[in-house]
């Protein structure tokens, strides 16, 4: 019962709704009888919401979520340096974590002249495609990246990379420079620069600033991301004090 409730409320990506009880009984395999059933029951426990164009993911979700240990801690610590990155830049600020082989956004700032990108807060995006998530990439255990560079590497534009090799030396410019870098290999038009955030000597995130093409002056972006992200391992160092 536990794995088909979380498997109706997984259905709700990536909008959170609204979504059609047809919708749900079939992109989760279930009689709509039986997804009826458990929608009522996540509505009753305010996991899930009724209104009158669908079903959308409740508040208590929220509530739950802004209290996971890590992402809570990681953005308590990283809000300020995000905001001061911002503030220098006036450029998108990303915040992420690896989960599987994908980088989750657990906070976003957006510029004042944003444009058109496909991340979002609690969006996910291949590790191998983004700027965050090559910074995780890097730093992640050698068994884990020998993983990834053994499975076929996910194109989002003609720009990313789907070349092991290619990653492979990519992931080791990273290491040696502390830098992650997305030529449009995300969004068509859009550049990146990251860097990796660490806690007990683990990378647990990674920060980034996004900015059009023609905007991406790495030698004006580099030093105030690496500040950013060595101040937020800083932060996170203390806390565990």
């Amino acid at each position: 019962m536990l794995e088909k409730s979380w498997l109706v409320l997984d259905a709700f990506r990536p909008s959170g709704g609204p979504i059609r009880l047809i919708d749900v009984a079939e992109r989760c395999h279930l009689p709509k009888t039986t997804a009826y059933r458990l929608l009522t029951e996540l509505t009753a426990v305010g996991a899930v919401q009724r209104r009158r164009d669908g079903y959308y993911l409740g508040r208590r979700l929220f509530e739950l979520g802004s209290i996971v240990p890590l992402e809570r801690d990681l953005r308590h610590a990283a809000l300020p340096f995000m905001h001061d990155l911002f503030e220098a830049t006036h450029e998108t600020i990303h915040l992420g974590v690896r989960d599987g082989l994908d980088v989750v956004y657990v906070e976003k700032i957006r510029g004042h002249e944003s444009f058109a990108l496909p991340s979002r807060v609690g969006g996910r995006l291949p590790l191998t495609c983004t700027g965050v998530g090559k910074a995780l990439l890097a730093y992640s255990s050698p068994a884990f990246v020998e993983e990834v560079l053994s499975r076929p590497l996910r194109r989002l534009t003609r720009h990313s990379i789907i070349d092991a090799k290619q990653l492979e030396e990519s992931l080791g410019q990273v290491q040696a420079s502390g830098l992650a870098y997305d030529r449009e290999e995300a969004q068509l038009g859009g550049a990146c620069i990251a860097a990796p955030i660490f806690r007990e000597g683990a990378v647990v995130a990674a920060l980034s600033v996004s900015v059009p093409l023609a905007r991406f002056q790495p030698t004006r972006l580099a030093p105030a991301v690496k500040t950013s992200a060595l101040g937020i391992s800083r932060a996170l160092a203390r806390s565990l004090a």
